[in-house]
């Protein structure tokens, strides 16, 4: 009687193996799994990152644009209170931090601001490797009094 593996291919040769023994392919399918999920991850995080720069971002660009606001108000006398001071506190409650604070034009009229945000928790590190968030803004007075249309 032949061994069971012993056939066409010349005893089991060539590749072929008999059913419940290990071939050359076991164990392909696990690792290939397993690089696919590291992929996703990987995938996931870097999405996850750019996410968290991009709202960190976005929170930085709009506490700029109020505290421009609200310091050219101040300048204007329409608030009281220093314009800086006002911009200061204003991207405060914006969730960002006044880096800079520029006063010119006409009696001080136009104010320029710069703001920066902090990324959420557990994202800190990227500031630490360079990456920003971070705001500019200029408000003035209008370039004329503004008048009401009619009707």
């Amino acid at each position: 009687m032949k061994p069971a593996s012993a056939g066409r291919n010349g005893g089991g040769l060539g590749g072929c193996t008999e059913p419940g023994q290990p071939g050359p392919s076991d164990g392909a399918g696990t690792a290939l799994v397993a690089a696919v999920v590291a992929v996703l991850l990987l995938a996931l995080g870097l999405v996850l990152g750019l996410a968290t720069v991009a709202e960190a971002a976005g929170r930085a660009a709009t506490a700029a644009d109020l505290a421009a606001l609200a310091a050219a108000d101040a300048a204007r006398g329409l608030q009281t209170g220093e314009p800086c001071a006002v911009a200061a506190a204003t991207a405060q409650r914006n969730g960002a931090v006044l880096d800079r604070c520029v006063r010119s034009g006409d009696g001080g009229s136009i104010v320029d601001v710069w703001t920066r945000a902090r990324f959420d928790s557990g994202w800190q590190w990227l500031a630490e490797v360079g990456v920003a968030a971070a705001g500019r803004a200029r408000a003035g007075p209008p370039p004329q009094p503004w008048k009401p249309s009619p009707g």
